[in-house]
């Protein structure tokens, strides 16, 4: 007679209770997998309509238009003076920072991104009186630039990418060392992203900062270097960007 698992194990009470019943499945409910793509173009729609949102924002306001330029102006008045551009951020924010940093510096615009933290430890010695600052964040709150802005040359000019719309809305500026020589750069989403998506992750404000900074570094470009369709831009960029398929791509073609 072959012994039964009650048999060897009596005393186990996972073999003496009674089996789970199956799990009905609510046929109503849709799969987790069923709901991947529906997903992914919402969050993509989402995204384009804040661009357009952005783009008609800066084709409309007055005051959107005059601080872009005058940052613009700004930007290549301090290259040409021998200064850079200095990029802070926290979390995302500052990784939108560093992808900013490295397009300005392929189009010959000198940028060093700062981390808010490691500037109060040391990395301060980077900033020379004759920099421009240029500081993104969403809230307009974030307290590790409110502890880093006291600690900056007043000489340097700032730059504010944020979702607000008013400086007056902004506490940033209400700090004493931005009392001045200071632009917003407004970077506002038509809704919060726990609207859009059910969570604060950024995304939509994120990819917003990031065309907004995109907007600057091109324009800037084209301001300092005859136009962004003219040769010089052309071989200012190929000159920085010499690997990779891009550098293939104009090896030889601005010479």
């Amino acid at each position: 007679m072959t012994a039964t698992p009650t048999m060897l194990f009596p005393d186990s009470p996972y073999l003496t209770s009674p089996p789970t019943p199956p799990q009905e499945v609510d046929l109503a409910q849709p799969s987790p997998a069923s709901l991947i793509l529906p997903t992914a173009l919402r969050v993509l729609s989402t995204e384009a309509r804040a661009l357009i949102a952005l783009e008609d924002y800066y084709a409309t306001s007055s005051s959107a238009q005059a601080a872009f330029t005058q940052s613009v102006q700004l930007l290549a008045s301090t290259i040409q003076c021998g200064g850079k551009l200095i990029v802070c951020g926290v979390g995302k924010s500052g990784k939108i920072g560093e992808k900013i940093v490295a397009t300005m510096n392929s189009l010959a615009i000198v940028s060093v991104y700062l981390h808010p933290t490691e500037a109060m430890h040391g990395d301060l010695g980077v900033v020379c009186g004759n920099d421009l600052i240029l500081l993104i964040t969403f809230s307009g709150s974030t307290p590790e630039l409110h502890h880093l802005l006291p600690h900056l040359p007043s000489t340097c000019p700032r730059l504010i990418l944020t979702s607000h719309t008013s400086a007056s809305t902004c506490s940033l500026t209400s700090t004493p060392a931005l009392s001045h020589n200071t632009l917003i750069l407004p970077a506002p989403i038509p809704e919060s992203e726990i609207v859009s998506f059910g969570i604060p992750a950024p995304t939509t404000s994120t990819t917003v900062a990031l065309a907004l900074g995109d907007a600057l570094a091109v324009a800037t470009a084209g301001y300092l270097h005859e136009g962004l369709e003219g040769r010089e831009s052309k071989s200012v960029f190929a000159r920085n960007h010499p690997g990779g398929a891009l550098g293939k791509a104009f090896a030889g073609k601005c010479l």
